[in-house]
């Protein structure tokens, strides 16, 4: 593996961060507090082709590799987490699926608008009873012709309050568990379907979670990812490119919370003289950069792999479950060099911390990432 950056990569990092910079941090708290999704953000995003960094240009993506796409997912993310999700879901989610498990009329038709960030996409996987256990879905899909009939209804979807277009798993079996999934592309306006209201979170709050229903809505088998029985592999697939999306998410919430930190322990003073003086606080700051730097390099590690063609589920579950929880570290260790006024509204640094938390749950907790590596290392 080559760690030093191509040029094309180095430019694409230098344009995202000047973006983040100059765009997304100056609304980041607003978003946050309100709850507002931010569609402006991601229009403009989709205008510099960050809407499907890694999807060929013929699909209307920028046909870059994973590492940009990691590159920029870090850039946002150190400026606004919920940002930062809503370009990971609708890359790693959304148009990835698509193109590793679409027919040739599918990628025309369904990946160009969402790559290009003319449509906003989704990815509905879990239920009130299904989470870490995907297996045990509910929502069903019966076949009638030429379409399948949906009922059922999911829970805590990023992007859903928005979403144009929805990746939705079913079983046609639930007896037969993961063994009878099937995946739709589901179009977000079609009848039958019902989004809930915006669900107000610990951190990322603008990224338009909520429920979504549906009731007798008819899907042309044509929106069909894959055959019948194959939705658990599309989805399993799926999260573990999304799971390099968060491991980049969380390194970016880190680094955010890390230049805060820093910038403040050289401007407060006590003692007579500023904390960065003191040698815990620098200690604070040795351990937060080599951290921050060990999760980055094991979540590029993770997107070579993949970049290579080969099989990169460890190393996915490694990056996100050590960046996941070096996030939450690193945030700690800013709100406590800054003091009580960590603790208050007026720094940034007390958004970071609740930000970082949820890195550890969604697409796939801590758990199930061990899960993930036991298995791996076990089976050599």
């Amino acid at each position: 593996m080559k760690i030093e950056l191509l040029e094309e990569q180095k430019m694409l990092q230098e344009m995202v961060r000047r973006f983040a910079q100059e765009v997304v941090q100056p609304k980041a708290r607003e978003i946050d507090e309100s709850g507002e999704f931010p569609m402006e953000f991601f229009k403009e995003a989709a205008e510099l082709g960050l809407a499907g960094v890694a999807v060929p240009e013929e699909y209307g993506g920028s046909g870059m590799d994973t590492i940009a796409y990691c590159l920029a997912i870090e850039e946002i993310s150190a400026a606004c987490a919920s940002s930062g999700v809503i370009l990971s879901v609708n890359n790693s989610l959304v148009c990835d699926p698509i193109l590793k498990f679409g027919t040739e009329a599918q990628k025309k038709e369904l990946l160009t608008p969402l790559a290009s960030g003319e449509q906003l996409g989704c990815f509905a996987l879990t239920e009130p009873g299904a989470g870490s256990d995907a297996g045990a879905i509910r929502t069903t899909a019966v076949r009638d012709g030429d379409d399948y009939i949906l009922n059922g209804n999911k829970v805590f979807i990023t992007n859903g309050t928005h979403a144009d277009v929805a990746i939705v798993f079913a079983t046609t079996d639930i007896e037969a568990k993961h063994r009878g999934m099937v995946a739709f592309v589901v179009d977000m306006n079609s009848p039958g379907f019902e989004r809930g209201g915006h669900e107000y979170k610990l951190g990322v709050n603008a990224s338009g979670t909520t429920e979504l229903s549906f009731t007798d809505l008819r899907v042309p088998a044509s929106r069909r990812l894959g055959e019948e029985g194959e939705g658990f592999k599309v989805a399993m697939a799926t999260l573990d490119g999304g799971r390099i999306g968060i491991s980049a998410q969380a390194v970016g919430i880190a680094r955010g919370a890390f230049e805060e930190a820093r910038s403040y322990a050289q401007e407060r003073e006590q003692f007579g003289r500023p904390i960065s003086r003191f040698q815990a606080i620098q200690f604070y700051l040795a351990d937060m950069s080599t951290e921050i730097d060990a999760a980055r390099y094991l979540t590029w590690k993770a997107a070579w792999t993949k970049d290579q063609g080969k099989r990169y589920s460890l190393e996915a579950a490694q990056a996100k479950l050590y960046s996941s929880q070096m996030a939450q570290r690193v945030t700690n260790l800013a709100l406590q060099i800054h003091g009580g006024y960590g603790y208050t509204k007026e720094y940034n640094v007390e958004r970071y911390f609740r930000d970082a938390r949820i890195t550890e749950i969604y697409e796939g907790t801590s758990e199930v990432q061990k899960m993930v590596i036991a298995r791996s290392v076990l089976q050599g």
